[in-house]
């Protein structure tokens, strides 16, 4: 068997046109989550979740690995909103609360992430292990845009999408802005990283 591509399997959800909105209806998914407050760039707790993120990511894929279902760990991927969601788009960051998360193949089980987590845990006993958890995804019909750029840019696209397009469309926003990260911000350069705006909405 091949390597499986999470992102060519769900190749709608991976795509998206740039400053165009498009629909996509994502299916239920299984993620691996942290939760977590703070500003992502000072936040500690933010470091540790994406940090557990990884290593369990990637000791459940050798783990798949070792019995014939390799695949590819897919992109990093976060939830975000505040109390004020006036917060979230004046980019008050320190106010933020997010849901840091990796898809999932269907095939892994509960098992096989608890001990996933324990072999990371071996690794680097990160306090966010113990908040990390796989969790049923269901987002329903959402709008999405690709943003090429720094995440700090993201404001004048978001505007358009909530003031502009989605009225519009007689549609409002509901759940969670969901972002998913084609670059890695390790390597690329800011202008050149490459972010999915996702925003699950109803009619109005």
């Amino acid at each position: 068997m091949g390597k499986v591509d999470l992102k060519q399997v769900h190749k709608d959800l991976y795509t998206a046109p740039k400053d165009r909105f498009a629909f996509v209806e994502p299916p239920p998914l299984t993620y691996l989550m942290v939760d977590g407050e703070g500003d992502p760039n000072t936040a500690p707790a933010y470091a540790e979740a994406v940090e557990a993120l990884y290593g369990v990511a990637y000791a459940l894929k050798f783990a798949s690995k070792a019995v014939g279902r390799d695949y590819v760990v897919p992109p990093l991927e976060g939830l975000w909103w505040a109390d004020d969601m006036a917060a979230f788009r004046q980019r008050a960051k320190g106010k933020w609360r997010w849901t840091m998360m990796m898809l999932q193949p269907d095939w892994i089980s509960a098992d096989q992430v608890r001990a996933a987590v324990a072999k990371a845990g071996l690794k680097n006993p990160t306090a966010a292990l113990s908040r990390l958890r796989s969790e049923r995804l269901e987002e329903g019909r959402c709008v999405q845009v690709l943003h090429v750029g720094p995440y700090d840019g993201e404001g004048p696209i978001l505007a358009r999408l909530h003031d502009e397009f989605l009225p519009g469309q007689g549609l409002v926003p509901v759940g969670r802005h969901h972002e998913i990260y084609l670059g890695d911000p390790r390597k690329a350069a800011p202008e050149k990283l490459r972010t999915i705006l996702r925003q699950p909405v109803r009619a109005a």
